[in-house]
């Protein structure tokens, strides 16, 4: 199995964007990685950072997997079919393969769509490269062990105190669960100029290490509003030139 990378962080910090920035630059090297990107957020917005559409995800695959006319057949190879609609829900785009969680239909509750995905991270993983997951707000996922042990968990947040402080409790949380990871990091998103010493100040108080400082960037700030997929951002975009440091920092 290749290396793992989740990436959390509360809502609303630029998560996804920097998931999404972390895999146009891998995409984009030439060191030739097989990239599995995982949407494990219900809410899947990777997709549409990235500028792919997808059809079908893993919630769809629940509803095939559950449905009457599948499991009433003795003669149906079951093993195989799963495999088979695997395949159907995996995105193969240029430089990595994409897969969704999506949100299972009607009132049933996650659990067989974490164990989907428990089983696909088994039946797949060793197949990549790097295995990079925008992961929900919060550990739930990783608590019931869907996927293999993290080589780097990053946690992404604001430039404030308070900020910083979920990063601490993040892995307070994580010790606790006996989450197995090798580092764990912080990306401070949209730090403001003439601020980054003291935030990195803080986040060592804290015991945290500062992987990454993402300045507000204009250009980033106009596809988000308009909804272009962050894959098109230049190359001297602030935002990318901070994520190459990122990459170069976790030995990519």
């Amino acid at each position: 199995m290749g290396k793992v990378i989740a990436i959390t962080g509360k809502g609303g910090t630029g998560k996804t964007a920097t998931t999404a920035m972390l895999i146009r630059h891998l995409k984009n090297s030439k060191k030739g990685f097989r990239i599995l990107a995982i949407d494990a957020d219900p809410d899947a917005n990777l997709a549409d950072a990235l500028g792919v559409k997808v059809d079908k995800t893993v919630g769809d695959m629940r509803e095939f997997m559950q449905d009457s006319r599948f499991t009433a057949s003795p003669d149906t190879d079951k093993q195989a079919l799963f495999e088979a609609k695997i395949f159907e829900i995996l995105l193969e785009e240029d430089g990595y393969d994409l897969l969704v969680m999506g949100k299972p239909e009607g009132s049933g509750c996650y659990c067989y769509v974490n164990n989907l995905l428990r089983a696909i991270m088994e039946k797949t993983a060793k197949d990549y490269d790097l295995i990079v997951i925008d992961s929900p707000a919060g550990l739930e996922h990783f608590s019931r062990q869907i996927f293999p042990d993290l080589d780097d968990l990053i946690v992404v947040t604001d430039e404030s105190k308070r900020g910083l402080t979920t990063g601490e409790r993040i892995r307070d949380i994580a010790r606790e669960m006996g989450l197995k990871y090798k580092d764990l990091y912080v990306i401070v998103n949209k730090i403001t100029t003439g601020r980054r010493e003291k935030v990195i100040e803080n986040a060592s108080s804290l015991g945290l290490t500062v992987i990454g400082t993402i300045p507000y960037d204009e250009s980033l700030a106009k596809f988000d509003l308009v909804g272009d997929p962050l894959t098109g951002l230049p190359d001297d975009s602030l935002a990318v030139r901070e994520m190459a440091n990122v990459v170069g920092k976790l030995g990519l």
